[in-house]
């Protein structure tokens, strides 16, 4: 009897993992979560199993195929953050993005320009990693991975779970090449980071350098083939979940799922000592219309287009680790990148009465950074940002309403030439407890008026008689201090 329900035992508990995991995001601690889950399974069994699997040998091999397999992993963090002036920012303000242009009034004063401040706990988090199953040659993992994201709405509300990663991967080693070089391979499927937002500063902040980094998790397929012991080659296609594209409809997956094309990154990464380098590119494609309008015999007609918008953003990015001191950069050519938290849109840059084709260009931002990190216990941290307004290779025909871009918290950023961020923090790391301080000032530079091709007037340019261009900059300063407990 002990032999006939041994393995269904085994995968129902897994699976009662899972579910307590998802469902009890309470019930972290492993060293009362196995004695937990190994009495619940075993009162839920028939009587016979039961008696049959409660043997301590039995119990004993339940807790190991756990200690073998599963690594339950997370952390309850907290952030106390201060800002000088209202900005652009999500996750109950936890997520900085850039500072508000000025909303002057009739006396001359800026309203944007108050402070505000709160704390929350809300990016706390909890995952679950899968390692050690093999099928013949191929090796398996997993990866769940949760936080209370969700359902916050400014700074009240109650925080729910959302799926922040899940992925399997698929690995095969030891690949014969060329001489005596081996290759390694591995196939991940599921929700992921994106390749080019997968390298990141070193920082406090939860938005870990947007939107001067890239940040975007994604469903995707990605292959990397590691050949040899230097070079990685990987290959992605990827789907928009919760990072979107803007267009007539707002910010929709709309775009993509009628484009029906995913979107396609390439990328190369050299590797050796401490020294990392990796060059990529990305392709999206969308469909920003499925109906337009088209004239025939005088009439207006309703009818499918084909309208597609497609650009390019390549990125590089170096890292070089010594002992307790990482250095990292990162510069990428963002065009219509807003889904990746970057300031760039897209527009329409021709309209056809004959069978109501729109084309489109998308613009593209230069966004660079670099961070510097030493120390472990005692860890100084800095990073310094860049973004760049680039414009597009066209010149839309409608800046207002056929001109869609980077938005967030209510606020187009269309209007901004430039920004830079500078970010000094320290942490005190004891043990698995880390205490954090950080000041991230955030500058940005407004203009008062657009070029055709997206870009913001220069400051002084005769624009009508007795009007020139203006531009100004607006200035946030944050403090952030931090506490975290890894488990």
């Amino acid at each position: 009897m002990a032999g006939a329900v041994k393995c269904p035992a085994i995968v129902l508990l897994k699976f009662y993992y899972l579910w307590a995991l998802v469902l009890k995001p309470m019930v972290f601690m492993k060293k009362f979560f196995y004695p937990l889950a190994v009495l619940s399974f075993i009162s839920a069994l028939p009587v016979s199993a039961a008696a049959a699997d409660s043997s301590p040998e039995r119990e004993s091999a339940v807790k190991q195929e756990f200690r073998n397999h599963f690594s339950l992993y997370g952390f309850i963090r907290n952030y106390f953050t201060f800002d000088s002036r209202e900005s652009a920012s999500g996750t109950g303000n936890l997520f900085y993005y850039l500072p508000f242009e000025k909303n002057v009034n009739e006396l001359g004063d800026d309203l944007n320009a108050r402070p505000s401040f709160r704390f929350l706990a809300i990016t706390s988090r909890a995952g679950l990693d899968v390692n050690g199953y093999r099928i013949g040659k191929t090796d398996i993992s997993a990866k769940v991975e949760t936080d209370f994201y969700a359902g916050l709405s400014g700074s009240t509300g109650t925080a729910t779970l959302r799926l922040r990663q899940a992925y399997m991967k698929l690995g095969w080693k030891d690949l014969p090449m060329c001489g005596k070089n081996t290759a390694s391979v591995s196939l991940l499927m599921g929700q992921a980071w994106h390749p080019i937002a997968a390298d990141q500063p070193d920082v406090i902040s939860l938005a870990t350098g947007a939107p001067f980094n890239a940040f975007n998790r994604s469903p995707q397929v990605t292959m990397d083939a590691n050949l040899g012991k230097h070079f990685t080659i990987t290959g992605s296609f990827i789907y928009q979940m919760q990072y979107i594209s803007g267009g007539p409809e707002g910010s929709t997956a709309n775009y993509m799922k009628y484009g029906i094309l995913p979107e396609v990154y390439a990328g190369l990464a050299y590797k050796t000592g401490g020294f990392i380098a990796k060059a990529g590119v990305s392709l999206l494609s969308i469909k920003p219309r499925n109906i337009g309008e088209m004239v025939a015999g005088g009439q207006s007609v309703t009818v499918s287009v084909s309208d597609r918008m497609t650009t390019l953003s390549p990125f590089l990015y170096m890292q070089y680790k010594y002992k307790s001191l990482t250095v990292k950069a990162k510069t990428i050519y963002g065009g219509a990148a807003d889904y990746l938290n970057q300031v760039s849109g897209y527009g329409i840059t021709s309209v056809s009465n004959a069978d109501g084709h729109y084309d489109y260009a998308a613009t593209h931002t230069s966004s660079s950074w670099l961070s510097v990190s030493v120390g472990k216990k005692l860890q100084g941290m800095f990073m310094a940002g860049y973004i760049a307004n680039l414009g597009a290779s066209e010149d839309f025909v409608d800046l207002d309403s056929g001109y869609y871009f980077f938005t967030k918290d209510g606020q187009n950023f269309k209007r901004m030439a430039q920004a830079f961020r500078l970010v000094p923090a320290v942490a005190y790391n004891i043990g698995k407890f880390t205490l954090g301080l950080e000041y991230e000032v955030t500058a940005a530079q407004f203009g008062d008026t657009l070029n055709a091709d997206g870009t913001v007037v220069k400051a002084g340019k005769w624009l009508a008689p007795g009007r020139k261009a203006a531009r100004y900059w607006v200035t946030n300063h944050r403090i952030q201090f931090m506490t975290k407990f890894n488990f």
